[in-house]
């Protein structure tokens, strides 16, 4: 509802509901702290939860027939984790790794479908949420296909630096390799391209942003895109949900 007032939530997806339209699910919302490598749903496994991380952030991982995984999207504060329960759909198509720990709401499923039948406010925001991670998804397919790994290590340290709000983060190049879909010396190579600019430093497990401007410049159009297109979305909509981190 137009100059509805909204809440004030870590998650920015609950954030934009009315606070009528929150106060509504809040009972049955469950605060859960997930751990980094936690997964939340295998691929083709019943969606028992839907999640709304406050500051954490989970990557969908696509396997392919060897075994063998890479990331197609990344998800944090600004969405929800289970989008095709709002397609009618209980089964997760990808696997669901918490690669950042830290808290997050969750919903069983059964209530979930409740308040999103019964709120045409949070039906808007998921549905506004599962389009933008429909671009994301696409964009990272064709980012994987055409873009050399430093590039897209850089949007992925990008992405990561807009969900967690800070320049440093933990990662290993073991889980990097697995995020990408490349093997482990690939990851060093690109690691050592982007050091040697400054542009980052890595160190025991944490990578730490020195230049972010540059590290834009670095990293291919894909981050860019996407989150262009997140904010000019917003705008359409008329939402009043913050942009992801600047």
């Amino acid at each position: 509802m137009p100059g509805a007032k909204k809440v004030e939530v870590p998650n920015r997806l609950l954030g934009a509901l009315p606070r009528k339209e929150y106060q509504k699910p809040l009972p049955i919302l469950e605060p859960v702290n997930l751990t980094f490598g936690e997964i939340l749903y295998e691929s083709q496994t019943q969606i028992r939860h839907v999640y709304f991380p406050n500051d954490c952030f989970v990557s969908m991982l696509t396997t392919v027939d060897t075994g063998r995984a890479a990331e197609v999207g990344l998800i944090g504060s600004e969405g929800m984790i289970g989008v095709p329960m709002a397609l009618g759909v209980a089964v997760s198509p990808f696997r669901a790794v918490v690669q950042g720990g830290g808290t997050a709401m969750r919903l069983k499923t059964r209530d979930f479908r409740r308040s999103f039948t019964n709120s045409a406010a949070l039906k808007r925001e998921v549905f506004l949420f599962t389009h933008l991670l429909m671009i994301q998804i696409a964009q990272t397919a064709a980012c994987n296909r055409f873009h050399v790994v430093a590039q897209r290590m850089a949007r992925w340290m990008l992405m990561t630096r807009d969900r967690v709000n800070s320049n440093e983060f933990r990662i290993t190049q073991e889980f990097l390799a697995l995020m990408l879909g490349v093997r482990r010396v690939g990851v060093s190579a690109a690691m050592s391209d982007l050091r040697e600019r400054s542009l980052i430093v890595y160190s025991r497990g944490t990578i730490t942003i020195l230049d972010h401007e540059g590290l834009v410049a670095h990293a291919c159009g894909c981050y860019k895109t996407v989150k262009d297109t997140y904010a000019e979305a917003q705008t359409k909509n008329g939402n009043a949900r913050p942009a992801l981190h600047k």
